[in-house]
């Protein structure tokens, strides 16, 4: 039977055994800008996914992608033998590494929300600086002359009574 909760608790134990073996134990240069994000667990135990993302040497550089999914598919095989030692469950699962796009996605969001921000401020400046189209006061006033605001037989053109019933004949 498939308990949920425990892939969890394994998928969390993955991911830091992972991190820590990628930051500590692993030396290879590729992967001196990686940081796993999150891992899943399938309710079996049996195969398990780690999310990753790759940081540029410094603010400006662009990250190697390429570079780092080589680094990791190179690894696998020792994370994999660490993931085993780690948890001391009976099967070691299969390890399948993921490029996370959860934090480009989020950028992208920022962006077109402060787009979406900038466009309200600038109606909200054009509807502050606006002036109606016509007269101040559009609407008929009794100071007009018209004081029925209808027809001139002073009924109204449904032939029936002032509820708005036509004609019932009662």
């Amino acid at each position: 039977m498939a308990d949920p909760a425990r892939a969890q608790r394994m998928a969390k134990r993955i991911s830091s055994i992972v991190a820590s073996a990628i930051a500590s134990e692993i030396k290879d240069p590729r992967l001196a800008y990686v940081t796993v994000t999150d891992s899943r667990v399938t309710n079996d135990l049996h195969d398990a996914t780690i999310y990753y993302t790759v940081m540029g040497e410094s603010i400006d550089a662009e990250p190697d992608y390429e570079a780092a999914a080589a680094g990791l598919a190179k690894a696998t095989g020792v994370l994999r033998s660490k993931v085993g030692a780690g948890t001391g469950v009976r099967f070691t699962p299969t390890l399948r590494f993921v490029l996370d796009t959860v934090p480009d996605a989020a950028r992208q969001m920022e962006e077109l929300v402060a787009r979406a921000r900038a466009n309200d401020e600038l109606v909200a400046r054009r509807a502050a600086e606006a002036s109606p189209a016509g007269e101040a006061d559009p609407y008929r006033s009794a100071e007009d002359g018209d004081s029925t605001g209808g027809d001139s037989t002073g009924g109204d053109s449904t032939g029936g009574d002032s509820t708005g019933e036509a004609g019932r004949g009662e």
